[in-house]
């Protein structure tokens, strides 16, 4: 990846801290609608709250008819690259992590982004201007524990990636790439060396690790008190504090891994034009500002209003963001495939 390309987490942690299968919509809007946009996204909250506070009241709201097309980021991204050679593709957008939105731009399937077809984009932070695409939302992977499960509190990924925790430790199989970059760093390993944190996880599994298939999954196990340590974004922590879970969150000491979830256009996405409207409903204020609020993700435009007492939780203070760790996007595009493919075989299998 070019210097220029490379985005650092610790100016958008930084700025905003200074500042804090498918779904279709009502068929009622089609006799009015400006066309049909296809949006592929995760399940779950975050393709709930999508429609909560970007589809239905701006989108919808304006005449389009939005459709989700639900799956895995490993899916979408497989069907991206099934797709390339087509004229025409199934999605208007795809909604990846900052890592994935490389992985596709660097395999040629997405459109350079044109900032002038969003009004919305003078209040985006510079470091979320992708050339290939934009940045919604962003948090970090934290240690997060049951407090009344685990004592004493964890201090870093090392303390969590502990094999004595036994079937107390719970991992989610949909961020593989993250939690083996945490376990990489907890047993000594680096973002351009994943070696020792495979191993790692693989004393842990020994000793009984569980392996929860999706965030909501995870969750249901913290609540249930199946288990009480892992690691995850500290977003969704606020979230499950809010649902009136125990679980707190540490920023671990080895230094806090970022996390950007954003939104590419395929090349040959049908609808470009409702792909732009979408990213431009997805930017504005009230849409950002309500994602702080149900999801407990930073904003990503500096016109979000995120309140003192939110900012607490869900940010991060002035020594963690200098610590923050930016992964290294080559390496994980180059490594994915073996990496997952490691996953399913030896840590699941």
């Amino acid at each position: 990846m070019e210097k220029s390309n490379r985005i650092s987490r610790r100016t958008v942690l930084a700025s905003t801290a200074a500042a804090a299968g498918v779904l279709s919509l009502p068929t009622g809007v089609r006799a009015q609608s400006k066309g049909k946009v296809v949006v592929g996204t995760w399940g779950g909250d975050y393709a709930r709250l999508l429609n909560k506070n970007v589809e239905q009241p701006i989108l919808i709201k304006e005449g389009w008819e939005v459709v989700q097309d639900q799956a895995g980021d490993p899916q979408r991204r497989s069907k991206m690259l099934a797709e390339q050679r087509l004229p025409r593709g199934t999605t208007d957008l795809q909604a990846l992590s900052s890592i994935n939105m490389f992985q596709m731009h660097d395999a040629g399937t997405v459109l350079p982004i044109d900032y002038s077809k969003l009004k919305n984009a003078k209040n985006l932070l510079p470091s979320m201007k992708y050339p290939y695409g934009i940045g919604h939302i962003y948090s970090g992977k934290v240690a997060v524990y049951n407090p009344k499960l685990i004592a004493p509190a964890p201090t870093s990924y090392k303390t969590v990636f502990d094999p004595k925790h036994g079937n107390k430790l719970g991992i989610i199989d949909i961020q593989y790439q993250y939690t083996i970059a945490a376990a990489a760093l907890a047993a000594g390993g680096s973002i351009t060396n994943f070696e020792p944190g495979k191993k790692l996880l693989l004393e842990c599994k020994k000793a009984g690790m569980r392996i929860y298939p999706t965030n909501e999954a995870f969750a249901q196990g913290l609540q249930s008190g199946e288990f009480g340590i892992g690691v995850m974004w500290k977003a969704r922590v606020v979230q499950w504090q809010n649902a009136n879970i125990s679980v707190e969150a540490v920023a671990p000491s080895e230094g806090t891994l970022a996390y950007i979830s954003g939104f590419v256009i395929p090349k040959n996405a049908p609808n470009k034009d409702g792909a732009y409207a979408y990213l431009d409903a997805m930017l504005a204020k009230e849409a950002q500002d309500n994602f702080a609020i149900d999801m407990g993700y930073n904003p990503t435009v500096t016109n979000a209003v995120v309140s003192p007492e939110l900012n607490k939780r869900i940010g991060f203070t002035p020594e963690e963001i200098k610590k923050i760790v930016d992964l290294d996007y080559e390496y994980m595009t180059k490594n994915d495939v073996a990496l997952k493919e490691w996953w399913d075989k030896e840590l699941k299998g």
